[in-house]
């Protein structure tokens, strides 16, 4: 089955669709004083880059990525559906947000995820990624793990 990554906006129907399902899956795993995840309206609003993989004709996994100047990228709303999990879609996804992030000139990706998504975690130990404190916005959160990588 061929698997296409097609950069797309936010409020197109499969991102939404997708994103749904990710606050869905997220809301009974946390408290909303806990969820960081920018809202559709957030994504446009400070210009996060988007993406949605297909595998065959569905709309299977998404991600996104909002630069910071030359400083760094975060990861935000990435996302694999159920159904496509094991797959390898959400390592593909992945190192589609980092080569986008990689071209464009910077060379450190950061992301914010909680602590009840252990295949996330795992994913991003095996990818590189090092765990670190808060930065930008985010504080302390005993819900929450913060990661970054640096490229190459």
């Amino acid at each position: 089955m061929t698997t296409v990554i097609e950069e797309t906006r936010a409020d197109s129907l499969d991102a939404q669709t997708l994103i749904d399902e990710l606050d869905a899956y997220l809301t009974p795993l946390y408290p909303s004083e806990n969820r960081h995840g920018y809202s559709v309206e957030k994504l446009l609003a400070q210009g996060v880059v988007f993406f949605v993989l297909r595998h065959g004709d569905a709309p299977a996994a998404c991600g996104g990525v909002q630069l910071f100047g030359a400083e760094f990228g975060e990861i935000k709303r990435m996302y694999v559906r159920p159904a496509f999990r094991g797959l390898g879609l959400a390592k593909a996804i992945l190192t589609h947000l980092e080569r986008y992030t990689r071209g464009r000139g910077v060379n450190l990706l950061r992301l914010e995820t909680g602590i009840h998504q252990t295949e996330a975690i795992s994913l991003y130990e095996r990818m590189g990624y090092r765990q670190i404190g808060p930065f930008g916005p985010y504080r302390e959160d005993p819900l929450s793990l913060f990661y970054e990588k640096w490229l190459d």
